[in-house]
């Protein structure tokens, strides 16, 4: 349903007041069948409106992730509470263990790694010494024999020295080659191929050592998630809405069935979920403004904000409805509870200081324009305007008509 309001401008009151006891032809207006009305400046708000009760815009249903013996619970039903406060508590003695036998099992492995990456250098140091049974040096003067050998040969043959010569030119060279190649094949060795395995073995030590590493961190990781979880902290700030459990009592691990502990609400924000008919839905959006009323507190009003549309409808007696979440700040003391009821005026239209005038004083011209009667000198004139929104009580005009004017109602 509908509702439009002129929020709050006491001189529009007075003017319009003012006009009924004002005739300017004279006489008495109510005489004169007539009403006068002064055109002035005003607030338009046009709202649709909605009911419906109270909830918690914040609230928790507080459990401990691992099961156990509840050790102590710190705090009492109607409680308040802030963020990060410690609620309840399990007996942790073994979880307390299985954490440290965790970190003891990690900084084993943290050894082993090291340990590892030793055995790793060594092996590559000695497969390194093995292949090195040369020095640079001594493989560079065998090539210079290789050098030597092989300009002697060509020397004997362009010389055309003897046979003898030229064998023993060859043979020289011969040996020079097969000497250099020894060297530097010399790491492809029955000794090399040891070290080489021996390597490799140390790298895959080392790889699985790092694997177990890597579990055992995520051991100390489970092991402390379990001991967290041991704790019941506030999530947020609140009051403690209902207590489920008792010191002593046992509570099977969440994966068996998961037990509420803690009950934890906000009641410094509410929310109000309203139903809106399908005919204002459109013109609702979140971040408008509305205006609470409280059937139980009929002495105060609520700011608040649309939040959420439902995009779902639900039909009440033939009615089609969508619910309207609207957030507000709950000021202290105020004496709203959750579950009350209260209405809602969701502000769709808002024009601010804008020329009015009653709805009554609009007709149309045979043109289908709208004109107004304006008082003029003791006489009335005919005047089209263009008007704006309307809450069905009084219309914006744009254009047509100036502040301080005065138009003609017929009764």
């Amino acid at each position: 349903m509908r509702r439009g309001k002129i929020i709050g401008v006491l001189f529009l009151c007075l003017a319009l007041a003012g006009s009924i006891a004002c005739n300017p032809f004279g006489g008495d207006g109510e005489e004169a069948g007539q009403q006068l009305v002064e055109v002035v400046r005003g607030d338009l708000v046009i709202s649709v409106s909605g009911s419906g009760n109270m909830e918690v815009s914040d609230e928790g249903e507080l459990a401990f992730g691992v099961g156990g013996r509840i050790d102590k619970i710190y705090v009492e039903e109607g409680d308040s509470v802030t963020r990060g406060d410690m609620l309840a508590r399990l007996d942790t003695d073994d979880l307390e263990l299985a954490l440290t036998q965790a970190q003891v099992a990690l900084t084993t492995q943290q050894v082993a790694v090291t340990q590892t990456q030793v055995a790793v250098d060594t092996a590559e140091y000695n497969l390194d010494e093995a292949r090195d049974l040369y020095t640079w040096p001594d493989i560079e003067e065998a090539q210079d024999d290789v050098d030597d050998a092989e300009s002697f040969l060509n020397y004997a043959i362009e010389r055309g020295l003897p046979p003898e010569t030229l064998e023993y030119a060859q043979a020289r060279l011969d040996a020079a080659e097969a000497k250099l190649d020894a060297m530097v094949r010399s790491y492809d060795t029955e000794e090399v191929e040891i070290k080489k395995l021996e390597l490799k073995v140390a790298e895959q030590s080392l790889e699985l050592s790092r694997l177990s590493l890597e579990q055992a961190r995520q051991s100390l990781e489970y092991a402390q998630k379990q001991l967290d979880e041991a704790t019941i902290t506030a999530l947020f700030d609140g009051v403690v809405a209902k207590i489920y459990v008792e010191e002593g009592d046992v509570i099977p691990p969440p994966t068996m069935a998961s037990q509420p502990i803690i009950h934890l609400v906000d009641l410094t924000t509410m929310a109000l979920l309203v139903e809106v008919d399908e005919i204002d839905i459109p013109e609702v959006k979140p971040g408008q403004r509305a205006i609470i009323y409280v059937d139980a507190l009929p002495d105060v009003w609520f700011e608040g904000e649309v939040l959420t549309i439902s995009t779902v409808a639900k039909e009440e007696a033939g009615v089609i409805l969508y619910e309207v979440k609207i957030g507000f700040t709950v000021p202290e003391g105020s004496g709203l509870k959750v579950g009350m009821s209260a209405e809602a005026d969701i502000e769709i239209v808002d024009r601010g200081h804008v020329l009015l005038v009653p709805d009554r004083a609009i007709s149309e011209d045979s043109e289908g324009n709208p004109v107004v009667m304006v008082a003029v000198d003791e006489e009335t004139e005919e005047r089209r305007v263009v008007t704006g929104v309307s809450d069905g009580f009084d219309t914006e005009i744009v254009s047509g008509l100036s502040e301080g004017e005065v138009v003609v109602i017929e009764r």
